[in-house]
């Protein structure tokens, strides 16, 4: 069975730069696949708080990833510089769905894909709640 080839940057419609770090590496000289999670994080709460739309200390609303998923296409190591591409695959009442893909300079196709679902709660009774029309607004120009 083949798998689906991987999105290329003009799949995408936001963008973060992310550089590796000696210590992203693991024992076999790529990056661990932990450390992909923690730059689909990274990109989706730089654009968010970019945006103007995340306060994570005093926010009314906060995002929690109710589901995430990567899929490995090729190896990144340190010292590559990555740039973390996102999109917006769905946009629910009270759940995003962030695409993510991870792209080295030599390559038009991502290393790396996968996505957050986030379900938007209240702060404090932790029960979803309807997307802010500011939020709406913004995560529509990222939707594909």
């Amino acid at each position: 069975m083949s798998r689906p080839a991987f999105r290329t940057r003009d799949d995408y419609r936001a963008a973060c730069s992310i550089p590796t770090r000696w210590m992203d590496n693991d024992v076999y000289g790529h990056v661990n696949n932990v450390v992909y999670y923690s730059w689909f994080d990274t990109a989706v709460n730089a654009h968010l708080l970019e945006s103007g739309l995340l306060d994570p200390e005093r926010g009314a609303i906060i995002g929690l990833v109710v589901e995430s998923q990567c899929r490995y296409g090729r190896a990144i190591s340190f010292p590559e510089n990555v740039t973390a591409r996102l999109r917006v695959g769905h946009l629910g009442t009270s759940s995003v769905r962030y695409d993510i893909g991870l792209f080295t300079d030599q390559f038009d196709e991502a290393a790396a894909e996968g996505h957050f679902i986030h379900v938007y709660v209240d702060r404090e009774s932790r029960r979803p709640v309807p997307l802010p029309e500011s939020w709406r607004e913004v995560l529509t120009r990222i939707v594909v």
